[in-house]
């Protein structure tokens, strides 16, 4: 086990400013755009990053970190359990980012967002270092792993976030750098799947969108949730293919210009299968519903996420978001949408309400106003911010 330790010494030869003939790494560049738009931010502008730094308490603060990081010496697990931050530490650089006016900033506002950041790097310490058991542990975090992998890991994520990188934050904390890290060497990587999101798959819907008359429309779109099959190598679920007979039939009443096909790569774990695209395909080849009347969502794990991704869509696409969309599923996935125990896991997992349940068509029909605040980044679910 002697080449997976690593001395004081090298670590602090390791930890030099990310500037100083630092290389890009487009895959962490992109994970850390994608799940940490505020830190990143601040990591590509040096002069912000300074002004941060200099901050009331936080050059102490950072230095405490590091000498916390140092007192652990070859202990991986300590050095893990010192990237986390504090509620303390959070809590000052909240502080300390609301007096930058340059910052990007969620509807919350920049003290919020940088919290919320912050809480991810945590997360993913806390779970991808540190073992802790996640919320949905049959599709999130590493999987089962032998001791010498995880040691392998932590060790690999330990010097990677010394190991300057260009456009990173490092020069503030490593902890980013190190959550990245151990995102990477264990193939969660998930987030930036299907970036750009409004290319590929999605382009010729894009385009349509540039020029339609929404005013036609009784819906603004369809939005086709998701139910992940449990078997390896199950492309669709029988419940998604009950679900795309469903919006196959609704379409064809040409009151809704498009259908926002929503799920992800979640079952069964490491499956290769994104739902949405899988949903795409069998809405083209089986039912000829038009290339350029679907959307994919290829990101969602939960029917919350469904709908919070689905609102990210329709914002994107300019669609009118005082107008309502309509939720296409089953009858039990769609009682339980309209439930007062969804209402509460909306605000257990995400926070608020990703948009407002309206009047009920059918046991299969749920209309939907979408919520703006669905376009906040949250990296506490690290595989789909």
């Amino acid at each position: 086990m002697a080449s997976l330790l690593v001395t004081a010494a090298a670590l602090a030869v390791a930890s030099v400013p990310a500037s100083a003939g630092a290389a890009r790494d487009t895959i962490i560049e992109k994970l850390s755009q994608r799940l940490f738009p505020l830190l990143d931010a601040a990591g590509r502008d040096p002069a912000t990053l300074d002004r941060l730094k200099a901050g009331s308490g936080i050059s102490t603060l950072l230095r405490a970190r590091q000498d916390r990081r140092a007192a652990c010496g070859q202990d991986l697990v300590c050095a893990a359990q010192a990237m986390i931050w504090t509620p303390a530490e959070a809590d000052a650089m909240g502080r300390a980012v609301a007096t930058l006016t340059n910052f990007p900033a969620a509807d919350d506002g920049a003290p919020a967002q940088i919290r919320r950041e912050i809480e991810g790097v945590n997360a993913i310490v806390r779970t991808y270092g540190l073992g802790q058991v996640p919320s949905y542990p049959q599709i999130d975090g590493a999987g089962m792993i032998d001791p010498q992998e995880r040691q392998a890991r932590l060790q690999a994520a330990d010097w990677l976030s010394h190991t300057p990188r260009d456009r990173s934050v490092q020069a503030l904390d490593p902890s980013v750098d190190y959550a990245l890290a151990l995102l990477d060497v264990s193939d969660r990587t998930d987030a930036i799947g299907y970036e750009p999101l409004m290319g590929g798959a999605n382009a010729a819907a894009m385009a349509r969108t540039k020029t339609l008359d929404w005013s036609r429309y009784r819906f603004s779109a369809m939005i086709l949730t998701g139910v992940g099959p449990e078997i390896d190598d199950m492309p669709l679920s029988p419940y998604g293919k009950y679900h795309l007979r469903l919006a196959a039939n609704r379409f064809a009443q040409g009151d809704i210009p498009f259908i926002i096909v929503t799920g992800g790569r979640a079952h069964p774990r490491a499956t290769r299968f994104a739902e949405a695209e899988e949903m795409r395909r069998a809405l083209i080849e089986r039912y000829s519903v038009p290339a350029d009347a679907i959307l994919i969502e290829p990101y969602a794990r939960h029917t919350t996420t469904n709908l919070r991704n689905a609102t990210r869509l329709l914002i994107a696409m300019g669609a009118p978001l005082d107008e309502y969309a309509l939720i296409v599923c089953n009858p039990q996935q769609s009682a339980m949408i309209e439930s007062v125990q969804f209402t509460k896991r909306n605000a257990d997992e995400l926070g608020y309400q990703p948009g407002q349940i309206g009047r009920r068509f059918s046991s299969t029909e749920l209309a939907f106003r979408p919520n703006r605040t669905s376009a906040r980044i949250d990296p506490r679910d690290p595989l789909d911010p």
